[in-house]
This record gives structure tokens, sequence and C-alpha cells, in this order.
């Protein structure tokens, strides 16, 4: 905000006596790594780096950047891949970090519930479950420093959607800080109640635009007692979502992952990475990661069989090996999660994190190529992700030899291209990840006009001098 009601340096001394003067941080070298997120892409500055130790401290934070008009931009992890975590380029907000929030409050065996501090990682989430024999069972590639609180923001998503839904299934309350300094209470257990609106999904997924979430209490499960994993060679995303039909049908609730992968992934990780194999003697053009878990400690690995017999009668796949040790069940999973970190030696990668109708996804992947083929001759697409969720990666790698930069610079072409094709098939270009930064632009193309109206009306009322992460979202 352009005035406020005192200066910079006496709000600063102001948040020194709430947070303690180790917990306000202003020199660059002790900022720099709360202003850039993982890949590069985004750089910001800020006023100052705080970290509030408390529910009450990050509401006194908020009461005193409400009354200097200040913006604040919250942060757990900063792993995020949209920039919503990074301040805005010309901008000098304070950037709230709740990595200090990070106790268990609670564990209730009864009603299967666990309260958590948003500053928690993931991983420390599930351990906590894992103590008392339980399942919590959002899983994503950086569950060791995402925290709950930036995974609720932006409902992220992650392997095990099919089984367990989006962060926002796993949550039954919240705590949150508003945007004036008030504490909303909602860390509610309860799995039945009809008292008006359903407050808490306002906040999650809104990628801290409209309040700070500093405490959840998120749903347990049964903890696996067995597990069985196989990886599947196909020969088209089609006999993979018709296998996915009938594994649905034979497996049901049992199916915790199905991964699609095309073999020019399996290729890249092969050639970048050390200690990986081929799981077949002879190449598929696409494959399935299925995996299934169930509490129960025997007669898993039947239903896997039973699964696999079916598909093959169908002539649905063409080949299958299940993991038979830990070690080989890891080593299925690497070949799934390296294909990320592949693709950048590959060259040039755009990426597009969307969603389809799983039904789509075949013509979505052909429409894609075709596409592709004609603008960018000689680009590859490599899309992968979660096909139970219709949830597709579709990035897309240079051609071999050409100039990074060069096919980097075409990204807003390819982004037109791969988004128009979304649309076509009523499909979301932010699928997991959120909008923040990268997609603010792109949001008006693809959102129904009320839907915004909506979005901004609730904005406005939460929010009214828009302190809380401007320029993210709408």
């Amino acid at each position: 905000m352009d005035t406020q009601s005192f200066s910079g340096e006496d709000l600063l001394s102001r948040l020194r006596l709430v947070l303690g003067e180790k917990h306000v941080l202003t020199e660059g070298v002790d900022m720099a790594a709360f202003l850039e997120e993982p890949r590069g892409l985004y750089h910001g500055h800020a006023l100052a780096v705080v970290r509030p130790g408390s529910t009450q401290e990050v509401a006194s934070v908020m009461t005193l950047c409400a009354e200097a008009q200040t913006n604040v931009v919250t942060q757990g992890g900063n792993t995020g891949l949209v920039g919503g975590q990074i301040p805005l380029a010309g901008t000098k907000p304070i950037v709230l970090s709740l990595t200090r929030l990070n106790q268990l409050r609670e564990i209730d065996l009864p009603s299967e519930t666990m309260t958590v501090e948003a500053g928690m990682t993931l991983a420390a989430v599930q351990a906590a479950a894992d103590t008392v024999e339980r399942l919590f069972p959002l899983s994503l590639a950086s569950e060791g420093s995402c925290t709950i609180g930036g995974n609720l923001a932006t409902n992220a998503g992650g392997t095990n959607v099919i089984a367990y839904g989006n962060a926002r299934a796993l949550v039954l309350g919240l705590e949150v800080v508003l945007a004036d300094g008030r504490i909303l209470h909602d860390l509610s257990k309860l799995k039945k109640d009809n008292t008006g609106y359903d407050l808490k999904d306002l906040f999650i997924g809104s990628e801290g635009t409209l309040g700070i979430i500093t405490a959840a209490v998120l749903k347990l499960f049964p903890k696996p007692r067995s597990r069985e994993t196989a990886f599947i060679g196909l020969s088209s995303p089609r006999a993979a979502v018709d296998f996915l039909t009938l594994a649905r049908a034979e497996a049901g609730p049992n199916i915790v992952a199905f991964e699609l992968i095309p073999r020019i992934g399996i290729d890249f990780v092969l050639a970048h990475s050390e200690g990986n194999r081929d799981p077949f003697n002879k190449q598929h053009a696409w494959y399935v990661l299925l995996e299934l878990a169930s509490p129960q400690k025997q007669g898993l690995d039947t239903i896997l069989l039973h699964v696999l017999e079916a598909g093959m009668e169908k002539g649905l796949i063409e080949d299958a090996a299940i993991a038979a040790s830990l070690a080989q069940h890891e080593a299925f999973w690497r070949l799934r999660e390296l294909l990320s970190e592949v693709q950048g030696r590959e060259g040039g990668s755009i990426k597009h994190d969307v969603s389809v109708p799983i039904a789509a996804v075949p013509d979505f992947l052909d429409d894609v190529a075709n596409t592709l083929a004609k603008a960018l001759p000689g680009s590859r697409p490599v899309p992968f992700g979660h096909l139970g969720d219709g949830n597709i990666h579709c990035n897309i790698s240079q051609p071999i030899g050409a100039d990074k930069q060069a096919f980097l610079d075409r990204w807003d072409e390819v982004n037109t291209l791969v988004h128009g094709l979304v649309a076509k098939y009523h499909g979301s270009i932010s699928a997991e990840h959120g909008i923040g930064q990268l997609k603010r632009k792109l949001l008006p193309q693809v959102k129904d006009p009320v839907a915004l109206d909506v979005m901004r009306a609730v904005k406005t009322a939460l929010d009214p001098q828009n302190l809380l992460n401007p320029g993210k979202v709408l």
C-alpha cells in the first residue's frame, strides 16, 4: 500500500517488541532464502521476514501490518511452483514465515483426527500419525520441507488423490488469522455440522490471499498393513484409461496410486540417473505404476494378480512386473519420481500442470502431440502424472540440439496451445500447483466471469485493504 499510518522503521520496531529481535530479519543475507522460489523463476524483496512462534503472535503481526497498511506474504516451506509465496516484483511487503509454528497439538483416536500447527512439515505430520498406527495420506515429493499450512493454502494433490482426495478432503477444521488480526477459531472435529457456511473451504486453496492458516484438524486413516506395487506396460493412454476402469471395478478403494508414464520419460531417467533399470526386456509405448494398499495383512497380492490377469485377458496390458521386495518397490517409484528432475537435463522444458476428465485424457494427449508437431517440429511432449484423477503434467521438452533459450522464449505460445486444448476438453489450467503469479493473467481467460466476480467479492469482504498476498490469484 502507498499510505502508511506509521513509518516502516516504526513498524519494524513494533514487530521486534512482539516477536523479539532475532525473529525479525532485515539483512539481505538473512532474508535471501525466503525471497527466491525453488526454480529461480521469481525473486522478491521485503521490508522484513518475520517468524512468529504462536497464533497470537501471527495475529499481532497482522494487527500491526493492518494499522501500517503494509502488505503481508505468508510462506511455509517455500516449495511452491507458481510463485505464490514470493513477493511481487517492485514491492517490499512483510514476509511472514510460519516454520516456527510446528507443534503437534493433539491426536484424538476416537475421532480419528490430529490437530497440527501450520509450520509442521508434511513429513513430520506423516510421522506423527505413524506413531499411533495411523496414516495421513497426503504425499508429495517435497514432503520433507513443505509445510502443512502451505499444503492446505494450495490444496495440494500428489499421488494418493485417487484414494483419499486432495488436501481439502483431509481437513475437518481450521484456525485462521484474518487480515485485521482477528482469529477464526474453527478447529472442529465434527464430521456433521450444518450450522451455515463451511468457512474452512474458503481458506483451503486460497494461497494466502484471504487469511493465514495457523492450525488444522486433519483426518487420520487406518495404516496399511500390506502394499502391492506393479509396473505395467501398455500400448496407449486409451488402454491405460480402460485398465483403470477395470482395476477400479476389481480392486476398488485398495487403489492408492495409478500413475501414467510415457516411454520417453523412462528413456530420460535411464539416460540421466544412475542405478535405475528398465523394468522389462521389451520397451512399451506407455506405462502405468499401480499401487494397492490395505489395512488387512493378507489377500492383497491375490487382488493384484486378479487385476493384472483380467487386464491381460482383455488385451489392455502388454506386460507387468510385480515388486517382490521393498527395494524393487522403491526402484519402480524412482522411475516415476525422477521424471521432473531429468527433463531439465534434456534442455528447456515448458511445463503444464493441467487436468481434464479422465475419459478425455487419451484424446487430449493426441491433440497435444499433433498440435505441437505442427507448431514446434521436433519438440518432445513428456506427459506424465496422476491418471487416476485426470491430472497430467503435460511438459514439453525442446527439440534435440535446439537452442534452449529460443525454445523457452516460446513459453507463452506453447501455453496458449496447450491451455486451448485443456479448455476444449473442459479441464483446468491448474490441477494441483495453484495460480500464484505464474498463472494469474491466464485465469480470466479460463474462469467463468461470474465465478471471478464472486471470488473478488470474497476477497474484498475478508481483506478490504488488500493486505494479504496482493497480486496473487486475482
